[in-house]
């Protein structure tokens, strides 16, 4: 009989489908796009994305330079305030409070990390929870948790969707979610349940991690651990998240050289798993298309557009 979420048996399993998550990014931008188009020939309405960047962190530099990027391509504006890293606390909330009553933006975004000037909790609360596309406001965090309308955080989002897609029915799966951040671990299970799944949360107290592993229909990897669970821990046709984005440095004649690794070992999970997303291409793809989603999302319920009829 078939293992739940491969669609083979264990025994004639060889490797794992790779879950592509840059051709799901690109199906939902190519929605995203025709929504945004029909927003604007029948409202009058253009959604519209503000990204904050304080500092010149590498990693954030990619990020908000693909965000605005993509915002774009599919039809949207973007707003980039790119601010020096000694920025004090009580200017990035003057910025924030002029974005919340600016009828143009529709979605506001503070790039994480913060220099240690800046209390992070302090930012998330000043933005408007109705532009809160990320999803990490107390108020959009509560009506997750209630079953409510608000915005869903963008990875979590993004894992279930791709999860929608390649098991389908997800009703009765036993899932295990590695780790209990706000921004992944506590809304993924939130998700999860809402699909009626039966939801593990494990963390760094857990007791015999590979057990409650190999139990797992659905695996969801969200620890921050570079390759730490391994194939062996993996039920047989189980479907892997791997939501880690670790970077590594590798010898090599030319010097070092850095490779993004996930938070599972890939090359022994692909013999194991019936579905599983790399690192980098999986999960990654499909942050940046939820947070384009979300911010249509919120154009429409500040204008009192029904985005079914999009």
């Amino acid at each position: 009989m078939p293992e739940p979420g491969s669609g083979t048996t264990p025994d004639s399993l060889s490797r794992a489908r790779i879950i592509d998550g840059r051709a799901a990014a690109a199906a939902v931008r190519t929605e995203v796009s025709r929504q945004v188009s029909v927003l604007a020939a029948r409202h009058g309405v253009t959604p519209g994305l503000a990204v904050i960047l304080v500092g010149d962190d590498p990693a954030s530099e990619v990020y908000v330079r693909n965000k605005g990027r993509q915002t774009r391509e599919v039809g949207m504006r973007s707003f980039e305030t790119r601010l020096p890293a000694s920025t004090p606390q009580s200017e990035l909330l003057g910025h924030i409070a002029r974005l919340n009553v600016d009828s143009a933006v529709h979605g506001i975004l503070v790039q994480f990390p913060l220099p240690p000037q800046i209390d992070e909790r302090t930012i998330i609360d000043a933005i408007a929870p109705h532009k809160d596309v990320d999803g990490f406001s107390i108020i959009n965090t509560g009506l997750l948790a209630a079953r409510g309308t608000g915005m869903i955080p963008c990875t979590p989002l993004g894992c279930l969707l791709l999860l929608k897609q390649y098991v389908g029915e997800l009703s009765g799966q036993r899932a295990l979610v590695i780790g209990r951040s706000n921004i992944v671990g506590k809304p993924m299970v939130q998700l999860l349940l809402r699909e009626h799944c039966t939801v593990t949360v494990a963390h760094s107290r857990t007791r015999d991690l590979a057990d409650e592993c190999r139990r797992a229909d659905i695996l969801i990897a969200a620890i921050g651990k570079p390759q730490m669970i391994k194939g062996d821990w993996i039920r047989p046709g189980a479907t892997v998240i791997d939501v880690g984005i670790n970077r590594l440095s590798l010898p090599s004649a030319d010097g070092p050289r850095e490779r993004l690794v996930g938070d599972v070992d890939f090359e022994s999970a692909v013999r194991v798993a019936g579905a599983i997303t790399p690192v980098p291409g999986g999960v990654g793809p499909m942050t940046i298309a939820c947070l384009l989603r979300n911010t249509v999302a919120a154009a429409c319920a500040q204008h009192g557009v029904d985005p079914t009829g999009l």
